[in-house]
């Protein structure tokens, strides 16, 4: 094998890659904010569902303003009300982190393990903030592991959030990589389509609220990154040979 094919790097989602963090996590943060900010809103399950479709958490309350509550878009400083709101927001997300309540998913820790002692570089691509990441990585996987990531893109680093692939292009940028020494893992179509158009090879893990979403393009797509005592669900695409994924598995699907 030709060693520019071999791999080098894992690119890292965070929010329904890492963790399930979605339902239980930001969507209860946006709530606790909206209850602080004496608003009337209620991001229920099936709603949070749709607002998903919208990435960043500044867009989503600007979207959900948008379309159930255009009245409140006349605020005259209207950008730093919902920056404000949404820094609230993270502030009840991260003390949900540190609570210990949301764990990593399955075979995430083990994988990241793994490629450590391969040596593979790993960095994160994400629209969620750089505080989010933080949160979540000292809650499941301790201090020190913000230092395991060679580069993490996070936030408003880059204009444009996914489906546009930009957090990818600046994370291959600092990696000094090309995209075909490297694979992404993601749960979302618009991960998805972030990291095609960034020619990413990329291995979809669904989430609760992704896995009926399209996800054509992708390598293939699993239940999640399973273990040897929990294997994944083959759900489309390539099959691994077998039930958990690590670094030979990894290795083979970039090089499909």
């Amino acid at each position: 094998m030709n060693k520019e094919n071999k791999l080098r790097a894992v690119l890292f989602d965070v929010d329904g890659t890492l963790a399930d963090t979605e339902q239980d996590g930001h969507r209860l943060a946006f709530n606790a904010a909206f209850k602080q900010f004496n608003l009337d809103w209620n991001w229920d399950i099936d709603l949070y569902g749709q607002l998903l479709e919208v990435t960043g958490g500044k867009e989503r309350i600007r979207h959900y303003m948008e379309t159930y509550a255009p009245a409140a878009l006349e605020r005259p400083d209207l950008s730093d009300w919902i920056a404000s709101l949404h820094k609230t927001k993270t502030k009840f997300f991260e003390a949900l982190m540190e609570s210990g309540s949301i764990p990593l998913r399955p075979g995430v820790a083990r994988l990241i393990d793994e490629l450590r002692q391969q040596r593979i570089k790993l960095a994160i691509a994400t629209t969620t903030t750089m505080d989010n990441v933080t949160a979540l990585l000292k809650s499941t996987l301790g201090e020190e592991s913000i230092g395991w990531f060679d580069v993490i893109g996070a936030g408003d680093i880059v204009p444009l959030k996914k489906p546009a692939p930009d957090i990818y292009h600046w994370v291959l940028d600092q990696l000094g990589m090309t995209p075909q020494q490297c694979i992404a893992i993601e749960d979302s179509e618009n991960g998805l389509k972030a990291a095609l158009a960034a020619d990413l090879t990329t291995l979809i893990t669904v989430s609760g609220y992704t896995h009926a979403q399209n996800f054509d393009g992708a390598v293939s797509v699993l239940s999640d990154l399973g273990e040897p005592s929990q294997p994944f669900t083959q759900i489309k695409g390539i099959a691994p040979a077998q039930g958990w994924v690590n670094y030979h598995i990894l290795n083979t699907l970039m090089n499909r």
